[in-house]
């Protein structure tokens, strides 16, 4: 079989330790809001039905005996899923600043590519969940993204692993005032991250035969 290779860029974190279940409603200056970004509020119900999705899927994609590892593993998912919606609006006004598009034929091909690569649909979602923690409804919303990061990294000359492409993140991050409640951590608009991410949250990955490789 001819296989291809095709870079995607993924907007998610590796996910790691425990940290407690969503309780209380947003800050003070916001309530309810998760997070403030452009003057719109992501709310914590917003984030609480984004990580049950992801949760739900993770639990009928393993047995229920493996499950409580899976739980382990991805106890910062309420942070990095966050992060994670976060970073797509940065993303969004970044592309939009610079007169990038993408269609939904665009989309389409990359995940046909993909597919091809993983060894069909349930395949790169299986992949893209345990990888990234992205669920299958949300999958052709991530590959958006990355087709918009590369297209938006094409239009600056660079790529996305360049300052000059996290420096057009950073300067849209300032334009939008992201305001993180505190309990999630605390934005950095110069890296267009949370300040205690332990990883970048834009990573370059490769989807060959099987499996993505970060």
């Amino acid at each position: 079989m001819h296989r291809r290779r095709r870079t995607a860029l993924l907007l998610t974190a590796a996910l790691t330790a425990a940290a407690p279940l969503l309780t209380a409603c947003g800050n003070d200056a916001h309530p309810g809001a998760a997070a403030v970004v452009g003057g719109q509020r992501i709310t914590v119900s917003q984030l609480e039905n984004r990580v049950g999705e992801i949760r739900a899927a993770q639990q009928e994609a393993v047995p229920d005996a493996q499950y409580e590892q899976v739980i382990a593993r991805t106890g910062s998912l309420t942070r990095d899923t966050l992060h994670g919606m976060v970073l797509d609006r940065v993303l969004e006004r970044a592309a939009r600043d610079a007169g990038v598009t993408v269609s939904p034929k665009e989309v389409q091909g990359m995940r046909a590519g993909l597919e091809q690569q993983a060894g069909g649909a349930e395949a790169l979602e299986t992949a893209w969940l345990q990888q990234y923690g992205i669920p299958p409804q949300r999958l052709d919303d991530n590959l958006r993204l990355q087709v918009q990061a590369q297209k938006l990294a094409q239009r600056l000359g660079t790529d996305t692993s360049r300052p000059e492409f996290w420096q057009a993140l950073s300067e849209a991050s300032r334009k939008l005032d992201v305001d993180l409640n505190p309990r999630y951590g605390t934005w950095d608009d110069e890296k267009s991250s949370r300040v205690d991410a332990k990883t970048p949250w834009v990573r370059d990955v490769t989807v060959d035969g099987t499996q993505p490789i970060a």
